[in-house]
C-alpha cells in the first residue's frame, strides 16, 4: 500500500510540516531556514548508516563474508564463538549492528545446522551474535554520532564512555552465553 510507505509517509509529514509553518505567517525563506536547522544534526548519521549498510551488502555479495565463516569454522572453533567472531568483525568493518547482526546471522546459520543444535542453543548463538554486533562501536557507527552529537561529547570523549560501555555489555553478554553453552547440555 502506497500510503503506508515510510518514505511517502515522511515525504507526507515534512509538506504538511511547510504547509503549517507557511500558514503561520512565515516566509518560505524562514521555512527553508527551520527545516535545514532541524536536519543538519542528522544528516551525517543518515549517511553513516547508510554507508555501512551498503558496505555490508558489498561484503555479503562478494562472498568475503562466507569465506570468513568458512574460515572461523575451519580452525574448530566452536559455533558460538565463531558466532561472536563473525558479528564483531562485521561490527568492526561496517559500523552497523543491523548489518552485522543479519549478515553474521545468515552466514552462520549453515554451522548452526549442520552441528545440530537444538532450540536453546540456536538461541544462545542468536545472543553471542547480538553481543558481537554491540561491541566496538566507533567512528563508523551511526550510534556513536548519536551520542556524541546529542550529548555534546568529542570523539575521544565518546571513545571513552560509549565503545567502553558498549563493549563491555557485549563482552559480558557473550560470556553469559559461553556459559550457558557449556553448562546446558
Amino acid at each position: 500500500m502506497l500510503a503506508g510507505d515510510t518514505s511517502i509517509a515522511l515525504l507526507a509529514t515534512m509538506l504538511v510540516a511547510i504547509l503549517v509553518l507557511g500558514r503561520r505567517g512565515r516566509s518560505m525563506a524562514d521555512v527553508q531556514t527551520i527545516l535545514n536547522d532541524a536536519l543538519a544534526p542528522i544528516c551525517a548519521i543518515i549517511l553513516i548508516t547508510g554507508a555501512g549498510g551498503m558496505f555490508g551488502g558489498v561484503l555479503f555479495q562478494s562472498g568475503i563474508g562466507t569465506a570468513l565463516s568458512d574460515s572461523l569454522t575451519g580452525l574448530g572453533l566452536p559455533v558460538i564463538v565463531a558466532a561472536f567472531v563473525i558479528a564483531t568483525a562485521l561490527r568492526v568493518a561496517q559500523g552497523s549492528a543491523t548489518v552485522a547482526l543479519t549478515t553474521a546471522g545468515g552466514l552462520i546459520a549453515p554451522a548452526v545446522n549442520e552441528a545440530g543444535a537444538d532450540d536453546f542453543h540456536r538461541v544462545l548463538v542468536v545472543l553471542a551474535i547480538a553481543a558481537g554486533a554491540t561491541v566496538l562501536s566507533h567512528v563508523n557507527d551511526s550510534g556513536f554520532w548519536l551520542v556524541s552529537r546529542f550529548f555534546d561529547m568529542d570523539e575521544k570523549t565518546t571513545l571513552k564512555t560509549w565503545t567502553v560501555m558498549e563493549t563491555t555489555l557485549g563482552g559480558v553478554a557473550f560470556l553469559i552465553t559461553v556459559v550457558l553453552w557449556y553448562a546446558v547440555p
